[in-house]
Parts: structure tokens; sequence; C-alpha cells
């Protein structure tokens, strides 16, 4: 007893707590480990953890919370919480008495003294625990606290800072963590269990269920001992995850939550992303028996430059979930047959009515003789420009590009924006069917250009004031005529018949490519407001079998294009 006289003497004596923090200080100063994505609409459309330190979920509020898991609680780490000050006298007592008898001493702290010395960095125990100093100050801390924060904000504060097993900080993190469960939905036993985990996070299965078991007799409840080991084995045996809610633009996070924020809105439209994704998804299925594993789909606004769909895969059933596919680099195949042609026509070399030998041509070159072939291997012979380039003969396209030469076409492809280009004496002449390497990113703003009248801008995937870098790079005049011809049905007829998924119910300018080898197939097209994208194959690069531009990425376009 005079042991405790002393411990009183020594409180009113201590030195004056320092100012603690406002409960809504707290509250805003709670940071998740998990960013937010959120669409142009401001709803959430992807997780992203951004903290590897500890993993914290939402803030949640009391009347969220399983009620049998506050009791649970209470019961457990401070049963007179709602009748004492902040520090609970009466256990003070009797733990000084036991400590007097035990070799291991016990502490007495009540759940405010708890949420004090997680507030104050320096009420952090010095080795294995406190110094006499730093207990006196808890209580006193605790007391304080207690005059100007309700019970409520206490127990819900407490609740979602304490750390309940490994990194896993607050209730909502242990709840999904552990469980997969929100909050609300706890039942007895998981209760128990949570709630057993707070006087020793890391603790041992066995002993974990000896708390539980023990806590389940106080509170009279109907959870039989044998559940209770049973869900705590199966459930803390194995790693805990927390299960990301939604994840549907995963390389959008990854781009722009980034440097602290916790959310940002994007120019990304859920319901159309979650759209193009399912239908991408359902159509490598059904091409799956052909080779292909992967795909992409970029919707843009013309007008804008806004993204509202950035699918860089299909995620769980690609063949590498963490690859974007907008980004990566691939063989164009037909889609640069479009720019070749507005040069010529820019430089009057050509009209859509000008006739073109579609016949056998031998190139002599460094390496040898190139032979250029048309997809179905076979000659039109005489045709007009504009059934040359609506239906993508390769022969006629080479032939252009030996009238503007292969230099200027690469100097106007980096001017579009098409980046990181070899030398035009990398390519040759095989550049006019799509040797090089672009993006699909590239490509969809190469179109966008076109549907702009030939103005090129930047595409975002955030709403910035004062968009700048506008610049022409196509003549008006050029474009229109490239526009009717990729708008012509009967034109595209000879190679793709007049029934096709090129074809929409509405105005649209459309082109494929299939790269060598069937290793990549492309639709890029656009109507009066959108323009976009499809890729189709597999990043390992291994070719597709018989998958041509209507059968590959076209579908794709024209379900996406009609949405």
């Amino acid at each position: 007893m005079k042991f405790l006289f002393f411990i009183i003497i020594t409180f009113i004596n201590v030195s004056p707590a320092h100012a603690l923090p406002s409960f809504q200080e707290v509250k805003d100063s709670y940071k998740k480990s998990e960013a937010v994505l959120l669409d142009r609409h401001g709803k959430a459309i992807h997780e992203l953890r951004v903290d590897s330190k500890g993993r914290r979920l939402d803030w949640v509020n009391l009347r969220d919370i399983s009620p049998v898991l506050i009791n649970a609680v209470i019961l457990s780490e401070d049963k007179r919480f709602h009748k004492h000050n902040g520090v609970d006298w009466k256990s003070v007592g009797s733990t000084v008495i036991e400590n007097l008898l035990r070799e291991t001493p016990r502490g007495a702290s009540t759940i405010t003294m708890q949420l004090v010395s997680i507030l104050d960095k320096k009420l952090k125990p010095r080795g294995s625990k406190r110094t006499l100093s730093q207990k006196l100050k808890q209580m006193k801390d605790a007391m304080e606290l207690e005059k100007t924060w309700s019970k409520d904000e206490i127990l819900v504060a407490y609740l979602n800072l304490i750390t309940f097993r490994g990194e896993l900080q607050g209730i909502s993190s242990a709840s999904r963590g552990i469980f997969d469960k929100d909050t609300s939905g706890l039942n007895e036993a998981e209760s128990l269990i949570l709630a057993s985990l707070i006087r020793s996070p890391n603790a041992s299965i066995e002993d974990i269920t000896k708390r539980a078991c023990l806590l389940s007799n106080s509170m009279r409840s109907q959870s039989k001992c044998e559940d209770i080991k049973t869900l705590a084995q199966k459930r803390l045996s194995m790693p805990y995850t927390v299960r990301q809610r939604i994840t549907l633009a995963p390389h959008v996070a990854y781009t722009l939550l980034k440097n602290g924020k916790e959310s940002i809105v994007s120019t990304i439209d859920g319901e159309l992303q979650r759209f193009a994704t399912e239908i991408l998804r359902h159509h490598l299925m059904a091409v799956r028996k052909q080779n292909v594993s992967d795909g992409a789909v970029l919707v843009v606004e013309n007008r804008t430059g806004n993204i509202l769909a950035y699918i860089g895969n299909i995620g769980e059933g690609s063949s590498a979930p963490y690859v974007d596919g907008i980004k990566a680099k691939r063989q164009a195949g037909s889609t640069l047959k479009p720019f070749l042609y507005i040069i010529a026509f820019e430089k009057k070399i050509l009209t859509p009515a000008s006739i073109l030998n579609d016949s056998p041509l031998d190139i002599p070159t460094a390496l040898g003789i190139y032979k250029p072939e048309n997809y179905e291997n076979d000659f039109k012979g005489m045709i007009s420009v504009r059934t040359a380039l609506a239906s993508s003969l390769n022969i006629p396209a080479v032939k252009v590009l030996s009238l503007i030469g292969v230099e200027t076409f690469v100097q106007r492809l980096r001017g579009l924006g098409f980046s990181h280009l070899e030398t035009d004496d990398h390519y040759g002449f095989s550049i006019a069917l799509g040797s090089a390497d672009v993006s699909l990113y590239e490509l969809v703003n190469g179109y966008r250009t076109q549907a702009n009248k030939g103005m090129w801008s930047e595409m975002s995937l955030t709403f910035e004031k004062g968009k700048g870098n506008h610049k022409r790079i196509f003549s008006e005049e050029a474009v229109f005529l490239i526009t009717s011809i990729l708008s012509d049905r009967e034109a595209r007829s000879a190679t793709f018949s007049l029934e096709n998924p090129l074809s929409t119910r509405f105005w649209s300018a459309v082109k494929t490519g299939t790269s060598k080898d069937m290793r990549d197939n492309w639709c890029i097209g656009y109507s009066q407001k959108y323009t976009v994208g499809v890729w189709v194959g597999n990043f390992s690069g291994e070719p597709m079998w018989n998958v041509t531009g209507v059968t590959g990425a076209a579908p794709v376009w024209l379900e996406v294009m009609n949405y």
C-alpha cells in the first residue's frame, strides 16, 4: 500500500501533460496504405497499395463495427471503460498488489491509456516495458484526453489505430486481411479472435485460442471453444491478404497514384472501362484455341484527348498480367499505311482516283532482292489508290513509299509522336508494311490526329487545365481524303467484303493491321467523337494461328465503338 501511495503522490506532482490532439485532428491525419483511383464520375475504379510499412484501410465509424466485437474488446482490454475517467484506479490498486506477489508483472492500461501511447511516440516502451515516468505520463495524458474526447471517439480511434497482427493496423485491415470481411459482418467467433489479438498481436495460435476461449466464457457467448480453435487455426496459419475490392484500371493507377496521393480523379469512364475489359476477355477466350492470350484496348475522346478506357491487359488470364499492352512496342503491320498515303496526297503525288499497278515487284537492296507480297498472295492489277488503301494491299503501299522516300516517311512518323524509331536505313521499304515497332498509345493518337483534321495534341488521363502542344501535322485536305477512304465500305470490300466487323451502324473510319507471321493484330478507327484502338496477340511474341484483322482485334473494336 505504501507503494501505491507513492505512485499517487508522484502522479499528482508529475509535470503537466503536453497538448493532446483533438479527435478530428487524429481522424484527419489518418492515412490509408491504399490509394484510390476515381473515374470521371467520382466512383472508385481501382485500389492500389502505396505504403509498404503497414496496412491501413478506410477509417471505420463505430456504427459500422460489429457490436459483438466492440463488447469483446471492452471486456478483454478495459471492462470498466465506460465508468472511469481514463485511469481505472480500482484496477491499478489490484494490479500493484498482485505484482508484489508475481514474478512477471502485468499492467493495468485502460483503452484510453493505450490510445494516448499510440498518439505520443515518447510513450513507446523503452525495451520490454515502460519506465515509471512513462507510465505516470500515460495516466496523466489519459485523464486529460477524457476531458475533451467522448467515450465513443476514444473507442473508435483506438480500434482504427491499434495493430492486430503483423502489418495489419486498424480493425478494417484486420477484418479484411484475416477474415476477408467488412467490420460490420464479423460474427461472434471472429470477434473473439480479433479481440484476443490486441494484447499480443503476434502470439502463437495456441495462446490466442486459449485467450479467445476464456473471453468467450466471460461473455457467456454461444461460440464453442472447438469452433474457435478450428477457425483460428484456419485463418491465422495462412498468410493474411487484403483482397482488392476494385481492380478495374491497374496501369492507370500505377501511373497516377504517385507522390503520396491518396486519391485522384481520372478521365476514365468506369462503366466503359468495365465493359471494354469484359468484351476483350470474352473475345480472347473465344480465340484461345488459335493461340491468342493477350490484348489491349484504348479509347480516347477526339476533341479533348481525354482517355476514357485504358485496358493494358485482361489481368487474370493474361500471360503476363503486369505488362502494359498499350505502351508495349509491337510491329505495326498495315496500320501505318494511312500516314503514308496522307503524305503522298499532301505532296500532290497521288489522289484517291490515281491508278496503281498491283503486280509483282522486285526491289534491289544491300541485303538482296526485296519482294513484297499481298496478304492473299494474289495481284489485283490496275486499281485505284482508294481501293489499294481501303483493301490494305501491300505492293501498292511499297510503290507509294518509293515515291515519297523512306527518310521522309520516318521523319513524319516521328513528328506524329512515334518515339524510339530506328533510322530510315534500318527499315528500308519494309516500313511501308509496318516493320516499325510502335505502341497502341502512339497509334491511337495518330488516328485521333486524323479525326481532328490533322491537328495533333497530347492525350491525358487527368483533367488538366491548359493542355498544350497543339500542332498541325497533316493538311486538312489530305486528311479529308484519307478519312473518306477509311470509311468507304465498298472500297474495302475487295479484301474484307461488304459485311464485316469494320462496318458500324454509324459513320466511322477504320484500319486493321497484322504483323509478320501473325504475331500482332490491330484495329484502329474513329467516329465523330471517339477513337478506339485494339491490339491482340501474345506478349511472348508467339505467332497466332489463322487470325486476321477481321477475326482478331476488329470484333472487340466494333463492340466498344458501338458502346
